[in-house]
């Protein structure tokens, strides 16, 4: 009997993604990631109390959660009641969301962003067009995150002097989220929103030293980089990547040489940690069969590499059994699911997630209701 219980005990400890890992000076007890995921609930661009019990049901004891993306500026947001940073009063609203998942041992990053020209006027100060690093416009796409699409505003194009300014505008949200009491920041760098918008040919048309080649397109996202790693340290910063991704119109004409220059290139600065989404992930949702793999980049960065987009338990295990990652991020199913390292530990049933609630307003439904395991009675 003894022998039997013993195996079993192996077993258990043997499942990967639940096995500790060390990121930087951050002690993680498992590698399952609380995805950033944009929830629409911040009302006037300020978190709100209900999401104390959104995160702190998320958090475990040496866990590592990722906020929605969280605005930069106010020339940042594109969606309704997303939350921001660059305000006295968000970053006092921040805090006691950040104490609580402190509170249950968690290790919490704020993602910061700028959507660029994924926005309309309505959303923008005094009715301006939105900033981008060019002035083509966002073609209508099918509607998500709440927002119709056909409502893109044609974006202005930023000069090449007003570029410094919105770097600046990172660094002074990184510093902020460190006030909050934040462990780190993420640098949204993916999806088509602005980071992305700079990176990749299909959107940068630019002459400057900010276009054309592809050194002078990453120039943005690394100047932001450097200036987030010279505020609060490098070993608190990470980035999300999605060099293969084509949400928002913003495909590569060469993915895996931008990806591998993005990846050498922030070495260089040390930082944390890079998060990169599958390229199987093309659209929202969406897998698809795909030839192209994130191991190159993974081998070829320093620091800690997370993969999103699409994984289940199995995939998550394989993924670090097989050394191709080592933490993965989840996103429909954590927010289905607000004890998935539990559920995964016990290989229990997962919650179905309801999509048609994603994005609604509601600080309960599909936020805060769905139900954890139950446990057995004594």
């Amino acid at each position: 009997m003894e022998n039997k219980a013993g195996q079993g005990h192996d077993e258990e400890e043997q499942v990967p993604l639940l096995t500790p890992y060390k990121m930087g000076n951050f002690q993680l007890s498992h590698r399952i990631v609380l995805a950033p995921l944009t929830r629409q609930r911040s009302y006037g661009n300020v978190p709100q109390p209900h999401a104390i019990m959104y995160y702190s049901q998320r958090t475990t004891k040496g866990g590592l959660l990722i906020t929605e993306a969280t605005g930069v500026s106010d020339t940042a947001q594109g969606y309704p009641e997303t939350p921001g940073i660059w305000t006295k009063e968000q970053v006092e609203a921040w805090k006691p969301i950040v104490d609580a998942v402190h509170a249950k041992g968690g290790i919490f990053f704020c993602q910061i962003w700028h959507v660029g020209r994924v926005s309309n006027q309505g959303f923008q100060p005094n009715g301006q067009p939105p900033i981008s690093c060019t002035d083509k416009p966002l073609t209508p796409q099918i509607q998500s995150f709440g927002i119709d699409a056909a409502q893109f505003s044609p974006p202005r194009c930023l000069s090449t002097d007003e570029v410094p300014q919105v770097v600046n505008d990172f660094k002074v949200a990184a510093r902020h989220a460190m006030e909050a009491g934040f462990d780190g920041v993420e640098i949204h760098g993916a999806h088509g929103y602005l980071v992305d918008q700079f990176m990749k040919d299909q959107i940068n048309d630019r002459t400057d030293q900010y276009g054309g080649s592809m050194e002078n397109r990453c120039r943005f996202a690394l100047e932001i980089v450097e200036a987030i790693s010279n505020e609060i340290g490098a070993d608190r910063v990470g980035i999300r990547l999605s060099p293969f991704a084509n949400y928002m119109e913003s495909g590569d004409s060469n993915p895996k040489a931008l990806g591998l220059y993005m990846i050498e290139s922030l070495n260089k600065y040390g930082i944390l940690y890079c998060h990169v989404v599958e390229p199987r992930m093309k659209t929202v949702g969406e897998k698809t069969e795909c030839p192209h793999s994130l191991v190159p980049m993974r081998k070829a960065f320093n620091g800690t590499f997370i993969s999103a987009g699409g994984y289940d338990r199995e995939d998550g295990n394989n993924a670090v059994a097989e050394n191709r990652t080592d933490l993965v991020a989840y996103g429909r199913w954590f927010l289905a699911n607000p004890d998935l390292p539990k559920r995964f530990k016990l290989d229990a049933p997962l919650n179905k997630y309801n999509r048609d609630t994603f994005y609604t307003l509601d600080p309960v439904v599909g936020y805060t209701d769905y139900p954890f395991l139950e446990t057995p009675k004594a």
